[in-house]
């Protein structure tokens, strides 16, 4: 496995994309050559496996989507209620919603888990972890609500983001509000 962390990102990126684009079958290691404007090879020298593309993919869709370390900071100055916990929640959609080809990824990705047995266990570990962080950051962050109520928030945005790329982000939410 070559060891070059600047274009093991652009190809993870370039992975991203494509998946997008152009979903699983699609995500070849030449389509990733390709798509960062590398030469032939070049992607196979970082990701051995379609599964090891895989596994970038949702490490590179979580280091896209993770907080903004000030953001974060000025949040956490504030007192503990529902308005900080609306606060952390409208960061959480303005994330969601600002990368369309990390949400068009994590969608291909839920359909890819359907029929590949990795990806149903990469993805799900990565859910899992992620609603285990988001349990112990509202409790520590004093937020309102339970793991219960942290559970069905993440039902919520699972929902969010599979309408995302499917048409809300193509037809604009307010078509559908009567805006």
């Amino acid at each position: 496995m070559t060891r070059n962390p600047g274009r093991r990102k652009d190809l993870s990126d370039a992975a991203v994309r494509v998946l997008a684009r152009q979903g699983s079958r699609g995500l070849t290691h030449r389509a990733l050559d390709d798509e960062a404007q590398l030469p032939r090879g070049t992607a196979s020298n970082f990701f051995a496996t379609k599964d090891d593309v895989i596994d970038a993919i949702l490490a590179r869709i979580g280091e896209r989507l993770a907080p903004d370390p000030d953001v974060h900071a000025s949040l956490a100055a504030r007192q503990p209620g529902r308005e900080l916990f609306a606060a952390y929640m409208k960061d959480i959609f303005q994330r969601l919603t600002s990368d369309r080809a990390a949400a068009l990824a994590l969608f291909e990705l839920r359909l890819e888990a359907t029929r590949r047995g990795h990806v149903e266990e990469a993805i799900r570990a990565w859910l899992h972890r992620g609603l285990a962080d988001d349990v112990a950051f509202n409790a520590r962050m004093g937020l309102p609500g339970g793991k219960q109520e942290v559970i069905l928030f993440h039902y919520a945005i699972n929902g969010f983001i599979l309408g995302l790329p499917t048409v809300w982000l193509t037809r604009g939410v307010d078509s559908f509000l009567g805006g």
